[in-house]
């Protein structure tokens, strides 16, 4: 089976659409604003997406734009401007950041109640406690592809391949969860894991965001396998016009056949951030409005 994540990521989206609405009749926009410092060729196609997956939903957008030059001080004085702005309900820095700008000091200054990157260290503190807070999107984007597509994950043995503070710490913590949708046992792999082999043919549910193509290989997995490739790599194939075709972490053409289902890229993990963010954004407004209603 392949997990289809432009179609599962199309439907959290409507269903977004449709909460959007509803909270706009009833007064409050969600409104979420991007900040892009640069003009990182990357971040430029990765926020022109996120504006427009904002005015597909209803949701507000505001995007700000700052030259590469632009200091650390700046920055940190444009997010304290929209921390204190009420029609804004969600503040997301694009990252990578220029080099000379501490990206954890800017991370740290947006308020949690509008960290809809999920990146804060309070909201990963939550997320460790199991309490409710802001996921991080391509995280809570692997859930729902997992929770929709039908896989179970109570009980299974999930691994996990890569350790950032983006996928792979966030992802392993929401699987051990005591909850729905999770109750794994968790194992994590790393570039110090001797024998990575070892502890992949071991899963049952296969999570791959090591960001090197051709990572997992057809001898790594066991039959009836559930992988999520999250990687994203360029590679070069003079067949394309652009001279270069996208691929996962996972050699998919010799694991697809051995796995009960997996997702592609692109079209598998990668829709699935946006549409996580706007989810993220939706539910910030949602609980700006509830704590209006209890002040009434």
């Amino acid at each position: 089976m392949i997990i289809d994540g432009k179609a599962i990521s199309a439907q959290i989206r409507s269903e977004t659409a449709i909460e959007v609405a509803k909270l706009a009749a009833a007064g409050i926009v969600p409104g979420l604003a991007v900040i892009l410092v640069g003009e990182n060729p990357a971040s430029v196609s990765y926020v022109t997406a996120k504006e427009r997956a904002c005015a597909e939903t209803g949701i507000r957008s505001l995007p700000i734009r700052m030259g590469v030059e632009t200091t650390q001080e700046a920055l940190l004085a444009e997010v304290n401007k929209l921390n204190a702005d009420t029609a804004v309900h969600g503040i997301l820095v694009q990252l990578p950041l220029p080099k000379h700008i501490d990206e954890s000091e800017v991370i740290k200054a947006i308020l949690p109640e509008k960290d809809v990157d999920g990146f804060h260290p309070v909201s990963l503190g939550k997320l460790l406690l199991g309490e409710d807070t802001f996921v991080s999107c391509t995280p809570a984007g692997i859930i729902e592809l997992l929770k929709r597509s039908g896989v179970e994950t109570s009980g299974k043995h999930v691994v996990v391949v890569g350790r950032s503070n983006i996928v792979g710490k966030p992802v392993a913590n929401l699987l051990f969860q005591k909850r729905a949708g999770a109750n794994a046992t968790v194992t994590i792999c790393h570039t110090g894991t001797p024998d990575m082999g070892m502890f992949t043919r071991q899963a049952d549910i296969l999570i791959v965001a090591a960001g090197h193509p051709n990572t997992v290989t057809a001898d790594m997995v066991k039959p009836g396998v559930v992988v999520i490739d999250v990687g994203v790599n360029r590679i070069a194939d003079a067949t394309k016009k652009s001279g270069f075709r996208l691929v996962g972490d996972v050699d998919y053409s010799a694991v697809e056949p051995i796995a009960a289902a997996i997702t592609p890229v692109p079209g598998g993990v990668g829709p699935m951030t946006i549409a996580m963010l706007l989810s993220n954004t939706l539910k910030s407004a949602r609980q700006t409005f509830e704590r209006r209603q209890k002040t009434i």
